[in-house]
């Protein structure tokens, strides 16, 4: 059944030609370009500003139809969703960054034109993606190299001596923060190296009880790799990031493996680090505490947390509208906390809107990694994008409502940080590189048949 359903998927989707595809990706776009100029005017009105501030705007729908002229000719076959989300969300940042941060928002215009330029470049490979599929080991160790870098060199945007120095600076221009360089580069090992000893650690498994364990041997490179990015991450307190790291690792484990039991191991390790780091790290103890019981110490410790439950509350369905909130009372609202400033002045609508897009989003690096993928490495590869942006997006967007801790980690697409829109528009872009059809064929072969490893092209 499960063969006979995916080849009628297949062979619908092969029916959509070129142009449909293209007809398709326009209209979306058209409607993503009417909801952010309209929603830029409206800030422009509404903060009184000069109308020669519109420039990024014009920015933006340069990008967007740099995107999609393009792309219909590099990958004419692409999924036709992806670049409408992204282009959405992006906007919508952008206009979010000119009311809540004014100072930043050409930095983030120059960073959404050169994350544009990225996604296209790693749009623009060959299919076969081997340059990073062979040189996984040179690229983690340049990523790590990076994330070490900031133990000496690092420095914080705030100029705070107290705070977390997680970004590398160049003369106090440009601000690049390498773990999320290194997020990206650990879902291209981890698929690699999982696409490629999959067989083994299925077959040669050692049975202690009800567990079955993978052989150390063919584990060892994989689990000391990411060992030293999670110690990095810890050694910096950028628990955040740590947290999101090992959900992605897990993930990408049970996606290979099929083995629910190394989640439920894994989950509990999760559990027993977050008591330990309790005990620990003062932040992680002061997230927890807050979270739990803001109230006490609304005016204090707990006033960033506070202030966004009372601006989420405030924006009721419809919310205040855009640039008639008061927002700006969150501290670090243009980063952290945009997700609240959405609730105020976009109302529950704005934010059910934010959250589906992130969620089909999710939804389509899912479907790229069953159905359009052209190797385990690309399936692995699409799987582990898909679960770094769904993952990343309820952990910031649950943090601002109080549903869990708050860990620190931005909002892909949305919040101010160049580093998460150049790092988040690559993903994309390898996203529409799997998701070209060119490859389909070769992967329903593979997985009808059950070949669980090929040789890259």
């Amino acid at each position: 059944m499960l063969k006979e359903a995916l080849l009628a998927v297949h062979g619908s989707e092969v029916q959509a030609t070129p142009w449909s595809i293209a007809s398709r990706e326009r209209w979306l776009l058209a409607l993503a370009a009417v909801f952010t100029s309209l929603n830029w005017i409206g800030l422009t009105l509404a903060s009184k500003q000069e109308w020669s501030l519109l420039w990024p705007l014009g920015v933006w729908l340069v990008c967007t139809a740099a995107m999609h002229s393009l792309l219909s000719r590099i990958l004419p076959h692409r999924d036709p969703y992806l670049i409408p989300i992204v282009m959405l969300l992006s906007g919508w940042g952008l206009v979010l960054v000119a009311r809540l941060a004014p100072p930043f928002v050409t930095r983030q215009a120059i960073w959404l034109a050169l994350a544009t330029g990225a996604s296209l470049l790693i749009a623009a490979l060959p299919p076969g993606l081997r340059v990073l599929q062979r040189y996984r080991y040179t690229w983690l160790l340049a990523g790590l190299t990076l994330l070490a870098a900031t133990l000496v060199f690092g420095v914080n945007p705030s100029g705070n001596a107290y705070a977390p120095r997680l970004w590398l600076g160049l003369r106090g221009l440009i601000f690049f923060q390498p773990s999320e360089l290194l997020k990206l580069l650990m879902i291209v090992f981890l698929a690699s190296y999982l696409a490629e000893k999959r067989e083994i650690i299925l077959t040669t498994q050692t049975r202690i009880g009800r567990w079955r364990l993978p052989p150390l041997p063919y584990v060892a490179p994989m689990l000391l790799m990411w060992g030293f990015c999670m110690i990095l991450l810890i050694w910096q307190r950028d628990l955040g990031a740590a947290s999101l790291f090992f959900l992605i690792f897990l993930a990408m484990l049970y996606a290979s493996t099929g083995q629910a039991g190394y989640v439920a191991a894994g989950l509990i390790l999760l559990g027993l680090a977050g008591l330990l780091g309790y005990r620990l790290y003062d932040v992680v103890r002061l997230r927890v505490d807050t979270w739990w019981n803001p109230w006490p110490e609304a005016d204090s410790r707990a006033f960033q947390i506070v202030q966004s439950l009372l601006a989420v509350a405030s924006g009721g369905i419809f919310g205040q509208g855009v640039g008639q909130g008061a927002p700006i009372y969150i501290p670090v609202v243009h980063s952290d906390f945009v997700f609240a400033a959405i609730a105020e002045e976009w109302g529950l609508l704005g934010s059910l809107g934010v959250v589906a897009c992130l969620a089909i989003l999710t939804l389509r690096a899912l479907r790229i990694a069953i159905q359009n993928a052209r190797r385990p490495f690309h399936s692995l590869l699409a799987a582990g994008i898909g679960v770094s942006l769904g993952a990343q997006s309820f952990l910031i967007m649950a943090g601002v409502v109080k549903l869990i801790p708050l860990t620190g980690v931005t909002l892909p697409f949305v919040s101010y940080g160049g580093s998460s829109l150049l790092s988040s528009f690559v993903m994309v872009g390898l996203l529409l590189r799997i998701s070209d059809p060119q490859s389909r064929f070769r992967s329903l072969r593979w997985r009808t048949r059950g070949v669980s490893s090929e040789p890259v092209p």
